[in-house]
């Protein structure tokens, strides 16, 4: 991993025109998914849904699709478009002195925003932290249904790989297992998209 990583930075499978997020489901609602290409009628456009373009981390948040509800670990294209349309309509989960005036119009700015981002500690191979830190990005209300309707490209089903890279992992073939990473390349976001995202001096 590369030490001078800056703490905050946005790293995903990217193509001119799409990135690669991913979410994890219980078989019922991955594998419909993965089928048809779309998320299914028992998908809940009105809760909200966290895509992550790290991968490790959702093997973090997932235990390598071993948890309950999350077996089926799905890579969801979607437009970039549609992706920086969510970085600029979210909010901060949490309070940050310096990019919000005060906490009450934290709270007013988060109550009328579609998405909302955190940034949690990114993961290595073993699933352990790493000094820098991941982009998890929050949808709901308008940005859900975008997301479901309009900014899906495309929805696989990556759980052999998943299943794959963990047991290169627990015979100790780390290198092995980077071999099959998705390739992770930093993503050309600026001021215009994280400014109001990353907290003071990072």
């Amino acid at each position: 991993m590369n030490d001078n990583e800056p703490t905050y930075r946005v790293r995903a499978l990217h193509t001119d025109d799409t990135v690669t997020v991913y979410q994890a489901y219980a078989p019922g609602i991955g594998g419909p998914a993965a089928r048809t290409g779309r998320f299914p009628a028992t998908w809940k456009r009105e809760r909200m849904t966290w895509i992550k373009p790290s991968f490790l981390w959702m093997m973090y948040r997932c235990g390598w699709a071993t948890k309950q509800d999350q077996e089926t670990v799905l890579a969801v294209e979607i437009t970039r478009e549609g992706f920086e349309w969510a970085l600029r309509h979210a909010c901060l989960s949490h309070y940050k002195n310096g990019l919000h005036p005060d906490q009450a119009a934290w709270k007013s700015q988060l109550r009328r925003s579609p998405a909302r981002v955190q940034w949690d500690p990114e993961r290595d191979l073993r699933l352990a932290p790493l000094p820098y830190r991941s982009l998890q990005l929050g949808l709901s209300g308008e940005a859900s249904a975008r997301y479901a309707d309009e900014w899906t490209v495309s929805i696989r089903d990556v759980t052999p790989l998943a299943r794959e890279m963990h047991a290169l992992v627990r015979e100790g073939d780390l290198a092995a297992a980077e071999r099959l990473m998705p390739e992770e390349r930093p993503y050309p976001a600026g001021a215009e998209l994280l400014g109001h995202l990353v907290p003071q001096g990072s």
